[in-house]
């Protein structure tokens, strides 16, 4: 069965690879992304999620369409992908010594339009960062493009003192929720 991802993001990518799955076709959704107004962090993942499956899907009929959100959250508040040095480290000067939720949501439309839901949520805690630890981070890029302003693969991943949830999750794809909503639709696993 066709297999579409709905993301351009090679985390995305590496993560099914993981379980033995290489989508037939990459086709990024290129939505607008911003939160409503008082829009919940949880929420929102999943919406993006949808949306993204929802604007992917049509220009695959038949096939199924794996579309995914990660979202880093203080309290209510969302954490933007950082673009700039200076969003990043407003994001890591707020993650410093604190917890935060991690909502990572995946869409699944299967062949025959149905859409099939599913949440991840990682409760994360970061030591208490110095400025020469943020300044150090920021020259490594690997902040760019990440929700919250840090990767937990790399470098950020040693700053973890608590973890509670999918780790994969908070890399960009919850594995244990991909492919239980894989299985569900008939995909057959690597």
């Amino acid at each position: 069965m066709k297999l579409v991802l709905a993301s351009a993001s090679p985390r995305r990518l590496e993560l099914l690879a993981r379980i033995g799955i290489g989508p037939t076709t990459i086709d990024p959704a290129n939505i607008d992304e911003t939160p409503a107004r008082a829009e919940l962090p949880r929420g929102y993942a999943q919406r993006m999620a949808a949306e993204k499956a929802a604007a992917v899907a049509p220009r695959h009929p038949g096939a199924l369409v794996l579309a995914a959100d990660t979202v880093v959250a203080v309290g209510r508040r969302i954490l933007p992908k950082a673009e700039t040095e200076d969003e990043a480290a407003i994001c890591l000067a707020l993650l410093s010594g604190r917890r935060h939720r991690v909502h990572s949501a995946v869409t699944l439309v299967d062949a025959k339009g149905t859409a099939r839901h599913r949440v991840s949520t990682t409760i994360v805690t970061f030591k208490r960062l110095t400025e020469p630890e943020i300044a150090a981070y920021l020259a490594t890029g690997e902040w760019e493009g990440k929700a919250g302003g840090y990767a937990i693969q790399g470098y950020a991943e040693s700053w973890v003192r608590f973890l509670s949830g999918s780790h994969s999750g908070v890399v960009g794809l919850p594995l244990y929720e991909t492919r239980t909503l894989l299985e569900s639709a008939g995909h057959r696993l690597g």
